[in-house]
């Protein structure tokens, strides 16, 4: 049927199908690849035009919808079904994609950037196939004026379960694609409620924030209790306001406490007049963003309540008419808001968002979508003059890479060792403890044998010859006790450096993005202790160091409660920069790579890599979308 369209000179097909053979999928791509034809789908419920009108849709749609600014993209047909069933304010178009076989959601994102009527974007994920065509298109609609909010569903599905590396376990497709959306700057949901409140919030809104501190405001002690600890959830951080505010709120408000957050009901018989002086002085503050009100707005309310509630409510639109900050009312549960009231409201640039957290998810969005994107932004990784002869060595190998291969790795991009041997018997042992010195680390040496410490295939602290020779024997020997068809190729020998902190770094591949770098706390409780940062290769030195000051690892070598002393987090940043070049030019061939311990000498930040691990292959951490 396409190849009969396309000879007929149509420009343009739909296909709701679903269920190909394969014979029938591949003959659909073939063609799609070479068809002047933009095709949409198959799979999908196709399109609604709310503004010209024009409905290529294969069902009926909910009375509920009318024509408006919000633009909605989904891959699912039932999510936006739902989504236009729920939200409260107007659509222009309602885009479902299906499978994407030709024409995909960043094609339409680059096409609503210059659509007059929409202003507000939000877009329904179960994967992204080209990151490179999802920033660009992103960046149209930033450049645009535009604001945009994602949904990305599936974040539990792991695609490979079967990780050898500690990274592997610590990492999933959430991670890549959470990192993926804060590079490009794009405000992001968990589920329905969240974009629905933030695509409202959008679309009402008249003022964008110039951060993220905010004055909450509310009649119940309770309530405004509850609202900090959703933002504080959330990163948003509570204005302090200035003493001029305090005072003034202390003296239009008697045995009001006079900071954030403001409760109303603190002053006996107090009323809407009496509030006006406090609540403009706040929106006033320099100290202050945006402002968030918990007011009910139920759909719910009985005619006395609603009376009592008019005046009130009628007052924060007046507010928000007379300032240049973010006014959002928050109904504090999940019900239906009054129509009557989000219709008020809306004409004076107040959203009425449903639910505590969904709301101020969306405030933390407003304030993402009106901050500069991240200026490194998203970069692919791409090969480099050292990849090429190591791809082809590491293509021999399957499961883990010898030690001697993974160190030749590391040396090739820079990244620092401790002296080391690899031995094949006692007497070599003993050769080699000479020319490195007591103290020393043995480790048995197995690609069998992955995390050598959990089978007792490492020894700390050999101070002698004697020593040496009883451990390297007492390693085999709990070796094969426990796996006694493993390889055992000889033992490795590292000099044993002290005074140092334990850090673990490494990276996975992380398909369609490149590959995900890890830094955190290290040592043999790694994944107990679950102290990580994660980042897209390659790492710009900036993103590096944020990525260590996020972590508990970052805050102790900061010199934490003075439990060691301050250490320089510079050569453990330059280290991750390194390691995030390798991954991105390797992650091709590389699944999985675990550096732990790295070992961060105490005050200088001198790093060394004490074990390394990487495993052969192009596995790593996939989304099955």
């Amino acid at each position: 049927a396409l190849a009969e369209l396309q000879q007929a000179g149509v420009r343009s097909a739909m296909v709701f199908s679903n269920g190909f053979p394969a014979a029938a999928e591949a003959a659909y791509r073939a063609l799609a690849a070479t068809s002047p034809m933009a095709i949409h789908g198959p799979n999908c419920m196709g399109l609604i035009n709310l503004n010209d009108p024009l409905r290529l849709y294969p069902s009926t749609v909910t009375d509920k919808v009318v024509p408006g600014r919000v633009a909605l993209i989904a891959q699912s047909g039932s999510a936006a079904i739902s989504l236009m069933n729920s939200i409260a304010v107007g659509l222009s178009k309602v885009i479902t994609m299906g499978s994407e076989w030709q024409v995909t959601a960043p094609d339409y994102m680059r096409w609503l950037a210059a659509d007059d009527a929409t202003v507000v974007i939000g877009v329904v994920l179960e994967s992204i196939k080209d990151p490179d065509a999802f920033a660009v298109a992103a960046a149209r609609i930033r450049d645009a004026g535009k604001s945009l909010a994602v949904l990305k569903v599936g974040r539990s599905e792991v695609g490979a379960v079967a990780v050898k590396a500690h990274t592997g376990s610590m990492i999933s497709p959430a991670d890549a694609y959470e990192s993926f959306f804060d590079s490009c700057g794009i405000p992001t949901t968990r589920d329905y409620d969240e974009l629905i409140a933030t695509l409202e919030c959008f679309a009402t809104c008249r003022a964008r924030p110039r951060g993220a501190r905010i004055g909450i405001i509310g009649i119940s002690g309770g309530e405004t209790a509850l609202a900090c600890d959703v933002a504080a959830d959330q990163g948003l951080t509570l204005a302090q306001w200035t003493r001029a505010t305090e005072a003034a709120i202390r003296s239009a408000l008697p045995g009001a406490a006079g900071v954030n957050p403001l409760d109303l009901g603190s002053t006996p018989n107090h009323t809407v007049a009496q509030d006006g002086p406090a609540i403009a002085t706040i929106l006033d503050d320099p100290e202050v963003d945006q402002v968030l009100v918990v007011q009910d707005c139920q759909a719910t309310l009985t005619p006395t309540m609603r009376g009592n509630y008019t005046p009130r409510i009628q007052s924060y639109g007046q507010y928000a008419a007379s300032t240049s900050k973010p006014l959002v009312m928050i109904s504090p549960t999940a019900e239906n808001t009054h129509p009557e009231i989000v219709a008020a409201m809306a004409e004076q640039g107040v959203a009425v968002l449903r639910g505590l957290r969904p709301a101020i998810v969306a405030l933390r969005n407003l304030g993402i979508s009106a901050a500069p994107p991240p200026a490194e932004g998203w970069r692919a990784g791409t090969p480099d003059s050292a990849a090429a002869a190591l791809v082809a060595e590491i293509a021999d190998c399957r499961g883990a890479l010898p030690t001697a291969l993974s160190n030749r790795i590391l040396a090739a991009y820079g990244i620092p060792l401790v002296r080391s041997a690899l031995v094949g018997s006692v007497a070599e042992a003993m050769d080699e403890a000479e020319r490195i010195g007591f103290p020393l680390v043995a480790k048995i040496a197995s690609p069998d044998v992955p995390h050598r410490s959990e089978l007792g295939g490492v020894t700390l602290g050999i101070a002698d010859a004697a020593g040496l020779r009883m451990a390297l024997e007492r390693m085999r020997h709990s070796v094969l006790a426990v796996r006694p068809t493993a390889r055992i190729d000889g033992f490795e020998l590292q000099e044993e450096l002290t005074d140092c902190v334990e850090a673990a770094a490494g990276f996975i591949a992380a398909a369609p993005f490149g590959a995900l770098t890890m830094v955190g706390s290290g040592g043999v409780l790694v994944e107990l202790e679950d102290d990580r940062a994660v980042g897209l290769s390659p790492l710009p030195p900036a993103r590096a160091r944020e990525m260590i000051g996020r972590t508990r690892l970052g805050r102790r070598i900061s010199g934490y409660r003075k439990l060691m002393p301050p250490t320089d987090p510079a050569g453990l940043a330059d280290l991750l920069v390194r390691l995030s070049a390798l991954a991105a030019a390797l992650c091709g061939s590389v699944a999985e790579c675990d550096l732990n311990p790295v070992l961060i000498r105490k005050g200088s930040g001198e790093v060394r890599v004490a074990d390394v691990l990487m495993v052969a292959g192009e596995g790593g951490i996939t989304d099955r979308g």
